[in-house]
Protein backbone atom coordinates (compact mmCIF):
# COMPACT_ATOMS: atom_id res chain seq x y z
CA UNK A 1 0.00 0.00 0.00
CA UNK A 2 1.51 3.42 -0.63
CA UNK A 3 2.25 4.70 2.31
CA UNK A 4 0.36 8.15 1.70
CA UNK A 5 -2.82 6.53 0.28
CA UNK A 6 -5.34 7.06 2.39
CA UNK A 7 -5.97 3.90 4.95
CA UNK A 8 -9.85 1.87 4.59
CA UNK A 9 -11.62 3.07 7.64
CA UNK A 10 -11.13 -0.37 9.27
CA UNK A 11 -7.53 -0.32 8.76
CA UNK A 12 -7.43 2.78 11.13
CA UNK A 13 -5.40 1.28 13.89
CA UNK A 14 -6.88 2.29 17.53
CA UNK A 15 -5.55 2.09 20.72
CA UNK A 16 -7.63 1.77 24.01
CA UNK A 17 -6.49 2.72 27.37
CA UNK A 18 -8.24 1.63 30.60
CA UNK A 19 -10.30 -1.89 30.43
CA UNK A 20 -13.17 -1.34 33.08
CA UNK A 21 -16.06 -2.62 31.64
CA UNK A 22 -16.95 0.47 29.20
CA UNK A 23 -13.34 0.23 28.24
CA UNK A 24 -13.64 -3.40 27.01
CA UNK A 25 -16.77 -2.77 25.13
CA UNK A 26 -15.16 -0.54 22.78
CA UNK A 27 -11.70 -1.91 22.66
CA UNK A 28 -14.52 -4.90 21.48
CA UNK A 29 -16.38 -2.50 18.99
CA UNK A 30 -13.14 -1.51 16.89
CA UNK A 31 -11.81 -5.35 16.86
CA UNK A 32 -15.46 -6.39 15.69
CA UNK A 33 -15.12 -3.27 13.03
CA UNK A 34 -11.85 -4.38 11.71
CA UNK A 35 -9.26 -2.20 13.19
CA UNK A 36 -6.02 -3.21 14.31
CA UNK A 37 -6.52 -2.21 17.75
CA UNK A 38 -3.90 -2.26 20.55
CA UNK A 39 -5.13 -1.96 24.72
CA UNK A 40 -3.53 -1.19 27.71
CA UNK A 41 -4.69 -1.52 31.48
CA UNK A 42 -2.97 -1.64 34.73
CA UNK A 43 -4.26 -5.14 35.72
CA UNK A 44 -3.25 -6.70 32.09
CA UNK A 45 -5.45 -9.88 33.00
CA UNK A 46 -8.35 -7.67 31.93
CA UNK A 47 -7.22 -7.63 28.32
CA UNK A 48 -7.52 -11.62 28.03
CA UNK A 49 -10.90 -11.97 26.61
CA UNK A 50 -9.90 -8.77 23.80
CA UNK A 51 -6.57 -10.77 22.96
CA UNK A 52 -8.36 -13.98 22.15
CA UNK A 53 -10.21 -12.21 19.68
CA UNK A 54 -7.28 -10.14 18.02
CA UNK A 55 -6.41 -7.29 20.21
CA UNK A 56 -2.76 -6.65 20.93
CA UNK A 57 -1.74 -6.11 24.90
CA UNK A 58 0.78 -3.34 25.05
CA UNK A 59 3.46 -3.50 28.21
CA UNK A 60 3.35 0.02 28.70
CA UNK A 61 1.04 3.17 27.83
CA UNK A 62 4.05 4.36 25.88
CA UNK A 63 3.88 1.26 23.51
CA UNK A 64 0.04 1.61 23.22
CA UNK A 65 0.18 4.76 22.06
CA UNK A 66 2.77 4.40 19.65
CA UNK A 67 0.78 1.51 18.07
CA UNK A 68 -2.77 3.83 17.35
CA UNK A 69 -3.23 6.09 15.19
CA UNK A 70 -6.54 7.22 17.53
CA UNK A 71 -5.71 6.79 20.65
CA UNK A 72 -8.96 6.01 23.34
CA UNK A 73 -8.42 6.73 26.86
CA UNK A 74 -11.54 5.42 29.21
CA UNK A 75 -10.39 5.51 32.61
CA UNK A 76 -12.09 6.70 35.90
CA UNK A 77 -11.78 10.34 36.08
CA UNK A 78 -9.21 13.44 34.62
CA UNK A 79 -6.31 12.31 37.83
CA UNK A 80 -6.20 8.74 36.54
CA UNK A 81 -5.78 9.93 32.67
CA UNK A 82 -3.34 12.70 33.79
CA UNK A 83 -1.36 9.69 36.26
CA UNK A 84 -1.01 7.25 32.77
CA UNK A 85 -0.89 10.56 29.77
CA UNK A 86 1.45 12.05 31.88
CA UNK A 87 4.74 10.35 31.33
CA UNK A 88 3.83 9.57 27.83
CA UNK A 89 3.06 13.26 26.43
CA UNK A 90 6.32 12.60 23.75
CA UNK A 91 4.80 10.20 22.16
CA UNK A 92 0.82 11.62 22.13
CA UNK A 93 2.33 14.46 20.50
CA UNK A 94 0.81 14.85 16.75
CA UNK A 95 -1.22 11.86 17.20
CA UNK A 96 -5.39 12.08 17.77
CA UNK A 97 -6.49 11.96 21.65
CA UNK A 98 -9.88 11.09 22.06
CA UNK A 99 -11.27 11.02 25.44
CA UNK A 100 -13.52 8.64 27.01
CA UNK A 101 -12.97 9.50 30.65
CA UNK A 102 -15.94 12.03 32.79
CA UNK A 103 -14.72 15.38 32.66
CA UNK A 104 -16.36 18.48 34.14
CA UNK A 105 -17.19 21.08 31.41
CA UNK A 106 -14.04 23.08 33.62
CA UNK A 107 -12.01 19.92 33.22
CA UNK A 108 -12.41 19.30 29.74
CA UNK A 109 -11.45 22.35 28.32
CA UNK A 110 -8.27 22.56 30.45
CA UNK A 111 -7.35 18.81 29.16
CA UNK A 112 -7.87 20.67 25.62
CA UNK A 113 -6.20 23.74 26.01
CA UNK A 114 -3.22 21.36 27.10
CA UNK A 115 -3.23 19.32 24.31
CA UNK A 116 -3.11 21.89 22.07
CA UNK A 117 0.39 23.26 24.26
CA UNK A 118 1.44 19.63 23.63
CA UNK A 119 0.75 19.66 19.92
CA UNK A 120 -1.92 16.83 20.24
CA UNK A 121 -5.51 16.46 18.36
CA UNK A 122 -8.04 16.85 21.24
CA UNK A 123 -11.67 15.46 21.03
CA UNK A 124 -13.61 15.02 24.17
CA UNK A 125 -16.24 12.32 24.36
CA UNK A 126 -19.50 11.62 26.51
CA UNK A 127 -21.25 8.48 26.29
CA UNK A 128 -24.59 7.71 26.25
CA UNK A 129 -25.18 4.21 26.79
CA UNK A 130 -24.13 1.62 29.46
CA UNK A 131 -21.47 -0.90 28.26
CA UNK A 132 -23.68 -3.64 27.18
CA UNK A 133 -24.98 -0.97 24.22
CA UNK A 134 -22.21 -0.20 23.04
CA UNK A 135 -21.81 -1.34 19.30
CA UNK A 136 -25.52 -0.99 18.85
CA UNK A 137 -26.69 2.70 16.90
CA UNK A 138 -30.16 2.67 18.06
CA UNK A 139 -29.81 2.73 21.90
CA UNK A 140 -25.72 3.77 22.26
CA UNK A 141 -25.18 7.28 20.93
CA UNK A 142 -21.83 9.39 22.13
CA UNK A 143 -21.50 13.21 22.32
CA UNK A 144 -18.69 14.62 20.74
CA UNK A 145 -16.41 18.10 21.31
CA UNK A 146 -13.11 19.41 20.68
CA UNK A 147 -11.52 18.77 17.01
CA UNK A 148 -13.39 18.29 13.98
CA UNK A 149 -10.23 17.11 12.25
CA UNK A 150 -10.40 13.94 14.91
CA UNK A 151 -14.44 13.54 14.57
CA UNK A 152 -14.04 13.38 10.63
CA UNK A 153 -10.88 11.69 10.20
CA UNK A 154 -12.17 8.36 12.77
CA UNK A 155 -16.03 9.23 12.12
CA UNK A 156 -16.11 5.63 10.77
CA UNK A 157 -14.86 3.94 13.64
CA UNK A 158 -16.42 6.07 16.00
CA UNK A 159 -19.83 4.76 14.32
CA UNK A 160 -18.90 1.91 15.44
CA UNK A 161 -19.85 2.07 19.23
CA UNK A 162 -22.89 4.16 18.58
CA UNK A 163 -24.49 7.00 16.89
CA UNK A 164 -22.31 9.93 16.85
CA UNK A 165 -23.16 13.42 17.25
CA UNK A 166 -20.83 16.48 17.28
CA UNK A 167 -21.28 19.41 19.11
CA UNK A 168 -18.44 21.70 17.78
CA UNK A 169 -14.69 22.70 18.72
CA UNK A 170 -15.56 23.78 22.45
CA UNK A 171 -14.69 20.66 24.40
CA UNK A 172 -16.97 21.63 27.68
CA UNK A 173 -20.00 21.21 25.41
CA UNK A 174 -19.82 17.63 25.52
CA UNK A 175 -19.46 17.17 29.51
CA UNK A 176 -22.45 19.70 29.53
CA UNK A 177 -24.94 18.29 27.07
CA UNK A 178 -24.02 14.81 28.54
CA UNK A 179 -25.11 16.45 31.98
CA UNK A 180 -28.45 17.85 31.42
CA UNK A 181 -29.56 14.89 29.56
CA UNK A 182 -28.69 12.77 32.58
CA UNK A 183 -30.57 16.04 34.90
CA UNK A 184 -33.05 15.50 32.76
CA UNK A 185 -33.23 11.28 33.07
CA UNK A 186 -32.99 11.57 37.15
CA UNK A 187 -35.84 14.21 37.05
CA UNK A 188 -37.86 11.99 35.18
CA UNK A 189 -37.04 8.94 37.59
CA UNK A 190 -37.75 10.63 40.25
CA UNK A 191 -40.96 11.77 39.28
CA UNK A 192 -42.04 8.25 38.41
CA UNK A 193 -40.96 6.42 41.54
CA UNK A 194 -43.08 9.34 43.39
CA UNK A 195 -45.55 8.21 41.13
CA UNK A 196 -45.50 4.31 41.69
CA UNK A 197 -45.00 5.07 46.14
CA UNK A 198 -48.45 6.99 45.40
CA UNK A 199 -50.75 4.53 43.52
CA UNK A 200 -49.29 2.11 45.36
CA UNK A 201 -50.80 2.90 48.58
CA UNK A 202 -53.96 1.86 47.21
CA UNK A 203 -52.71 -1.89 46.21
CA UNK A 204 -51.81 -0.68 42.19
CA UNK A 205 -48.24 -2.55 41.70
CA UNK A 206 -45.57 -0.71 39.76
CA UNK A 207 -46.21 -2.72 36.84
CA UNK A 208 -49.99 -1.36 36.49
CA UNK A 209 -48.47 2.26 37.25
CA UNK A 210 -45.73 1.60 34.38
CA UNK A 211 -48.38 0.60 31.56
CA UNK A 212 -49.81 3.82 31.83
CA UNK A 213 -46.85 5.84 32.83
CA UNK A 214 -44.44 5.12 29.79
CA UNK A 215 -47.18 6.64 26.94
CA UNK A 216 -47.93 8.97 29.42
CA UNK A 217 -44.61 10.34 29.31
CA UNK A 218 -43.56 10.02 25.57
CA UNK A 219 -46.40 12.10 24.94
CA UNK A 220 -45.81 14.70 27.67
CA UNK A 221 -42.14 15.04 25.76
CA UNK A 222 -44.06 16.72 22.40
CA UNK A 223 -44.75 19.76 24.39
CA UNK A 224 -40.44 20.01 24.95
CA UNK A 225 -39.68 22.08 21.69
CA UNK A 226 -42.65 24.57 22.51
CA UNK A 227 -41.11 24.83 26.10
CA UNK A 228 -37.87 25.25 24.45
CA UNK A 229 -38.68 28.16 22.28
CA UNK A 230 -40.43 29.86 25.06
CA UNK A 231 -36.73 29.59 26.96
CA UNK A 232 -34.64 30.74 24.02
CA UNK A 233 -36.27 34.32 23.13
CA UNK A 234 -36.82 34.77 26.72
CA UNK A 235 -40.76 35.74 26.61
CA UNK A 236 -42.61 33.39 28.54
CA UNK A 237 -45.77 34.92 27.73
CA UNK A 238 -48.84 32.30 26.91
CA UNK A 239 -52.45 32.30 27.28
CA UNK A 240 -52.24 28.35 27.80
CA UNK A 241 -50.52 26.11 30.96
CA UNK A 242 -49.53 29.25 33.23
CA UNK A 243 -47.77 29.26 36.13
CA UNK A 244 -50.98 30.14 38.67
CA UNK A 245 -52.89 26.57 36.38
CA UNK A 246 -49.78 24.47 37.36
CA UNK A 247 -49.48 25.26 40.85
CA UNK A 248 -52.85 24.50 41.61
CA UNK A 249 -51.78 21.08 39.67
CA UNK A 250 -48.83 21.02 42.38
CA UNK A 251 -50.65 21.97 45.16
CA UNK A 252 -52.91 18.45 44.39
CA UNK A 253 -50.71 16.21 43.81
CA UNK A 254 -48.61 17.38 46.94
CA UNK A 255 -51.85 17.39 49.10
CA UNK A 256 -52.85 13.93 48.06
CA UNK A 257 -49.74 12.70 49.06
CA UNK A 258 -49.78 13.79 52.39
CA UNK A 259 -53.29 12.31 52.62
CA UNK A 260 -51.87 8.56 51.62
CA UNK A 261 -48.78 9.46 54.18
CA UNK A 262 -46.19 9.36 51.16
CA UNK A 263 -42.81 11.78 51.18
CA UNK A 264 -43.47 14.75 49.04
CA UNK A 265 -39.48 15.51 49.05
CA UNK A 266 -39.63 15.37 45.34
CA UNK A 267 -42.80 17.44 44.54
CA UNK A 268 -42.17 20.30 47.26
CA UNK A 269 -38.97 22.04 45.32
CA UNK A 270 -41.05 21.92 42.05
CA UNK A 271 -44.01 23.57 43.67
CA UNK A 272 -41.42 25.92 45.47
CA UNK A 273 -40.01 27.00 42.18
CA UNK A 274 -43.56 27.82 40.97
CA UNK A 275 -44.77 29.52 44.11
CA UNK A 276 -41.19 31.87 43.91
CA UNK A 277 -41.84 32.54 40.05
CA UNK A 278 -45.54 33.46 41.32
CA UNK A 279 -44.56 35.85 44.10
CA UNK A 280 -42.01 38.02 41.77
CA UNK A 281 -45.63 38.38 39.70
CA UNK A 282 -45.20 36.05 36.94
CA UNK A 283 -48.30 34.02 37.15
CA UNK A 284 -49.73 34.49 34.01
CA UNK A 285 -46.54 33.34 32.33
CA UNK A 286 -45.62 29.39 30.56
CA UNK A 287 -44.34 27.11 33.55
CA UNK A 288 -41.13 27.32 31.48
CA UNK A 289 -40.21 30.49 32.85
CA UNK A 290 -39.37 27.74 36.09
CA UNK A 291 -35.88 27.99 34.38
CA UNK A 292 -35.10 31.42 35.58
CA UNK A 293 -35.73 30.33 39.11
CA UNK A 294 -32.70 27.53 38.26
CA UNK A 295 -30.71 29.80 36.65
CA UNK A 296 -31.01 32.43 39.27
CA UNK A 297 -31.66 30.72 42.72
CA UNK A 298 -30.78 33.83 44.21
CA UNK A 299 -32.76 35.72 42.36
Amino acid sequence: MNDHAPRPASDTPVTVIGLGSMGQAIAAAFVGGGHPTTVWNRTASKADALVSKGAVLAKTPAEAIEAGGLVVVCVLDRGSAQEILGPVTDQLAGRSLLMLTSLTPTEANETSAWAAEKNIEFLGGAIMATPDLIGNPEEASLLYAGSSAVFESHKAALELLGTSTYLGDVAARASLLETGLLASMYSMFTGFFHGAALVGTEGITAKEFTALAVPWLKAMTTFLPGQAEFIDKGDYTTDVQSLEFNKGGLDHIIHISEDQGIGTGVMKPVAELIDRQIDQGHGPDSLARMIEGIKNPKA
